[in-house]
């Protein structure tokens, strides 16, 4: 995803490859530290230790801005919507109040042998920034990553 009307658009996973660009990456580190500023500013003692209230009621793209910019690859798809490349998906989960990080890639090219590996680290990066995360295995026994904010 890119810069849309409304600011900076993290990379979920659901949208096309798109070229590495000198200008995104600046616009990354803006909007992270914007992610940072803001927990300051209003969680009081707990600091940039825990969610914002912003990014709970944006959970899908609070979750995606820190998985891109803790430098983890998210996945791509072509226009019919397949996988392009392999890396991280974000969605909002069938619960409310939470979101799930899957590992996708095209088909045969390996994503299912490195998805538990790919997503512990997505936890770490998540975990670090006070997100709750639990790894489950779904349908077709592949493994998916529950994210929520603390209680």
């Amino acid at each position: 995803m890119s810069v849309s009307g409304q600011g900076f658009e993290a990379a979920t996973g659901e949208g096309p490859a798109a070229p590495p660009d000198a200008g995104r990456a600046a616009e990354l580190r803006t909007a992270y530290e914007g992610l940072l500023q803001i927990r300051r500013l209003v969680n009081g003692p707990a600091g940039a230790a825990v969610p914002a209230p912003w990014e709970v009621r944006q959970l899908p793209r609070a979750v995606a801005l820190v998985l891109e910019a803790s430098g983890m690859t998210p996945s791509a798809v072509d226009a019919q919507g397949l996988p392009v490349r392999t890396g991280y998906r974000v969605s909002a989960a069938p619960d409310p109040g939470r979101a799930e990080v899957t590992w996708v890639g095209p088909r045969g090219g390996g994503a299912a042998e490195e998805e538990q590996e790919r997503l512990t680290a997505c936890a770490a990066a998540l975990e670090r920034l006070g997100w709750v995360c639990l790894l489950y295995r779904g349908p077709r026994r592949r493994r998916f990553l529950e994210v929520e904010p603390p209680r």
